[in-house]
Parts: C-alpha cells; structure tokens; sequence
C-alpha cells in the first residue's frame, strides 16, 4: 500500500475526490478541511489528544490523515466499502490515528472533558449543528466550572445550527467561563494564533467561521 511522505494542503481536494458516494457529505467535511489540517499540520504534538465529534463528515479528516501518513492512500479508494479502513464514520479500531468513533452527535465534546482531566492538552472539534445537543452543554457548563485549561474545543460555524445565542456561539461559551474567540475558519495563521494562543485558567473554544 502507497503510504504519503510528502504530501502538503495544496494536495488535499485530489485526495477528497478519492472519496466517493453520497454519505462523503461533501460540505460537512469541506468546512472542517483548514482547521484539520492547521492541528495536523502546525499544533499537535506527541503527547496530545484529537477527537473529531463531529464525525459523521470524515471525508477530510481521511484527507490529512492520508496526507500525514497514518493510512494508506490507496486506501481512499476503498472508502464506505465493507472491507475498508474507512468507514462513513472513523473508528477508531480500524483507522490508525483516529482517538474516538464518532458520528453520534453530541458525544465527543463530553468525552474529550474526561480526556483532557486525565492530564492530557485534548482538541476537540464540533459542529455548530451538533450543539443542538444538550450533552455538550452539560460538558461546557462543567469545564467552564473547573477551568480545565487543557480542553479546547473547535467550533466549525458554517451556520447550521437550529437554535441561536445572543452574540453568537462564542458568547455562549464565554457566559460558561471559556476562553472564547472567533475566526476566519479558512484562513491558517489566525487558527494556528488561536489555538497555541497563551495559557489561560480556563478551557478554550476556538469558533472557526465557514461561509457557505
């Protein structure tokens, strides 16, 4: 199998079209694309924790885990198969790299809460759709409450989401005692600033905004 070595951003959309079938979920994985790969790229380390939530959009996470060298790219071409690595969800037992099976909605963000207290910096990434779900904001609620300063969640706002919040999404997580920012979601060195900003007393929830 023909693993990457030198694969970069630029390569990406050519990787993404070996992915085919109505469940890629085109949109849904095209808006996390630059914040997948700015973590990949600039902001994990070896000792960090990535859960993608929002999990039912994998088709670039496959991407840059391809682009990175954790799957075989030929592996792409299998996609949604029964005998691939690569499910219309990741899981986590198949694909090298991936922390958490996700595509259930409004789990990963209480799961990377126990994640980050066991000491590790854990990154989670959730769409603003998915915090239609009460789970998540019994989990912001209670990292906001103990400043668990090593959870930052990364919010994909390319409004979907069915319900509103005076101020936005940001807001929202701020009134919990977050460290709350909003940025360009496509553009790199905003996210790369926003998510190794300084150390703060609190979690922090980047909101990467997508324009549709």
């Amino acid at each position: 199998m023909a693993i990457a070595e030198t694969l970069g951003y630029d390569d990406l959309p050519a990787l993404m079209t070996r992915l085919t079938g109505d469940e890629k979920h085109d949109w849904s994985a095209a808006s996390t694309l630059d914040v997948l790969w700015v973590l990949y790229d600039r902001v994990l380390g070896d000792e960090d924790r990535f859960l993608l939530s929002k999990g039912h959009g994998p088709a670039a996470y496959y991407a840059v885990l391809a682009a990175k060298g954790f799957v075989p790219l030929d592996a792409l071409d299998g996609f949604g198969t029964f005998s691939s690595l690569l499910g219309h969800h990741p899981d986590r037992n198949l694909v090298p790299g991936v922390e958490l099976s996700s595509g259930s909605l409004g789990h990963g963000l209480p799961i990377a809460v126990g994640v980050a207290l066991a000491g590790r910096r854990t990154f989670v990434l959730v769409g603003d759709g998915e915090l239609d779900e009460g789970s998540n904001w019994e989990a912001v609620q209670w990292a906001g409450r103990i400043g668990l300063a090593r959870l930052t969640a990364i919010v994909v706002d390319n409004h979907t989401a069915a319900y509103g919040w005076p101020g936005g999404i940001a807001a929202r997580f701020a009134l919990e005692g977050w460290d709350a920012v909003r940025v360009d979601g496509r553009d790199h060195d905003a996210l790369e600033a926003a998510l190794v900003g300084p150390a703060a007393r609190s979690p922090r929830c980047v909101v990467a905004e997508i324009e549709r």
